[in-house]
């Protein structure tokens, strides 16, 4: 393995760091509805509990409702069970074969809860892209004890690996700023 492999290992590491943590940013809510937060309600679906999205179809209603138009008739008592129990404190309503999730407006406390989960997650992204930084120098370090890189190509790899993850942190901070105005907007 060569100093180009480890960068361009990590760099696609890092990339995927970003990624999960967008998929994570999603899930949390704003003032807005948004269909992606229902993706952690599962549904039982003759023994086995599937995600809402392959038993139903998710639409925007208006800004505040979410409409869920079950695929099979008998599944709309399940799906409005699902997604009442589910830990998001959504209260569903059936309108004929129609399932209205409106969510409720958000309080300034909640909206505050909402940032600061964002910044953790953000942290912990964070912490994912430094280990990343760690991993990869340990195996410059490696490669110069093994004597297959001399230590200036270790010192150049070392910078050129924390200009990598200063500029995916540069990233995660713009990612989590972005988010905590989308939550404080009312």
């Amino acid at each position: 393995m060569s100093i180009a492999d480890i960068k361009n290992g990590i760099e696609h590491k890092m990339q995927q760091s970003i990624e999960a943590f967008r998929n994570s940013l999603t899930k949390i809510r704003t003032g807005r509805a948004n269909p992606a937060i229902l993706d952690t309600v599962h549904v039982d679906y003759y023994g086995s509990m599937l995600p809402l999205s392959q038993v139903a179809n998710l639409s925007l209603l208006d800004a505040r409702t979410i409409g869920v138009a079950p695929w099979e008739k008998g599944m709309g008592a399940k799906i409005e069970k699902a997604i009442r129990e589910s830990d998001l404190g959504l209260n569903p309503a059936s309108q004929g074969d129609l399932i209205r999730v409106p969510l409720p407006a958000m309080t300034e406390e909640r909206r505050k809860e909402l940032t600061k989960v964002v910044r953790g997650e953000g942290e912990n992204a964070k912490i994912a892209i430094r280990n990343l930084r760690r991993d990869a120098n340990e195996s410059v370090k490696k490669l110069v004890k093994d004597k297959l890189a001399s230590e200036d190509d270790e010192r150049r790899a070392q910078e050129d690996v924390q200009k990598m993850t200063d500029r995916y942190i540069l990233d995660l901070d713009k990612l989590v700023a972005s988010k905590e105005q989308d939550i404080m907007a009312v």
